[in-house]
């Protein structure tokens, strides 16, 4: 096979002097279908056979995700070199683990607060449009031990990372991940899996920064989990509103100052929107807001107490610690 490789483009994969080991590896590679390259083999005669310098093999980066899967479902991730693009980051108390990249779009609150708004029951499924690495899609499968979980995201490497992060957390009897666009035609989301009018809830945290008023990440996966477009909420309600079995509920984390923006694009198919707006600190205003609306629901929108994430000294409030850390619900019902 003819590689058209720079140097540049190579990344270490692993690095062993064990002649059997390194045999091993270039089979289960070429079984694979990966190419990869094998240094330092053609030492001098002065090292020999000994073994005394380390060979290392090299793949291409595009490969190096399946390439250390490969390796992980032989047992031999104990041989892997350490994947320094990747971070291994604890949420909701260490209750979960998170493999994500180093640079680029990260998860954070928003996620969490997220998967504690939305429900589920035993058996039922539940979509996470725009998942990234899984982190909301995740935290609400260790939450809600009975739900089913679909983690459906456009990027072909976040969408490998959420097949580990989904094994990780020992979640592949529950959990699934699939390539696909949000705005695909029902024909491509029905082949990715996402069938219509089946799932009992929806939940989504869409691009949705200002281009007008926020400038766009030079990184462009983060600037696309980041930016709306102008056909952004059309596009990912229409989707929902698609997937969602009869009465089924759509969760949305958007930014507050888009809160009628975005009750306007819902009002045509959705109804009953239950708001729970977030604020920072007292007395600042709300940054966030998770609104959850029924399908085909007709009950008018209705504002819930807000989530206060820090006290007037800056410490995080009993509430927020409750849900980020220790898993508690934010459910979208009227107060008693």
């Amino acid at each position: 096979m003819e590689i058209d490789w720079t140097m540049s483009d190579m990344r270490e994969l692993l690095r062993a002097n064990d002649p059997v080991l390194l045999s091993a590896v270039g089979a289960l590679l070429d079984g694979a279908g990966i190419p990869h390259l094998l240094l330092d083999q053609n030492m001098s005669i002065m090292e020999g056979s000994l073994g005394i310098i380390a060979r290392r093999v090299l793949v291409h980066d595009e490969d190096m995700r399946t390439a250390r899967r490969v390796m992980e479902d032989a047992g031999l991730a104990h041989e892997l070199r350490p994947d320094t693009e990747v971070t291994e980051d604890a949420a909701l108390g260490g209750r979960i683990r998170l493999r994500q990249p180093r640079k680029g779009h990260r998860f954070g609150h928003d996620a969490i607060l997220l998967a504690a708004a939305t429900q589920a029951g035993t058996g039922e499924q539940v979509i996470d449009l725009g998942a990234g690495v899984g982190a909301a899609g995740i935290a609400l499968a260790a939450r809600l031990t009975g739900a089913r979980v679909t983690l459906a995201e456009i990027d072909s490497r976040l969408v490998e990372l959420a097949e580990e992060n989904i094994r990780l957390n020992q979640l592949e009897d529950r959990v699934n991940a699939v390539q696909v666009d949000v705005g695909a035609s029902p024909w491509a989301l029905t082949a990715a899996g996402l069938e219509t009018g089946t799932a009992a809830g929806v939940m989504m945290n869409p691009p949705f920064n200002d281009p007008a008023v926020h400038r766009a990440s030079p990184d462009a996966a983060r600037a696309r989990a980041h930016v709306a477009q102008e056909d952004t909420l059309a596009t990912w309600i229409g989707t929902a509103h698609r997937l969602l079995a009869p009465g089924g509920t759509l969760t949305v984390i958007w930014r507050a100052e888009g809160l009628q923006d975005l009750l306007d694009h819902l009002a045509p198919d959705f109804g009953t929107a239950r708001i729970l707006p977030i604020h920072p600190k007292p007395q600042a205003p709300a940054i966030r807001v998770i609104v959850g609306a029924v399908k085909d629901g007709s009950a008018p929108p209705l504002t819930l107490p807000p989530l206060v994430l820090n006290d007037a000294g800056n410490r995080p409030s009993a509430a927020a610690e409750a849900v980020l850390r220790e898993g508690a619900t934010l459910p979208l019902t009227v107060p008693a």
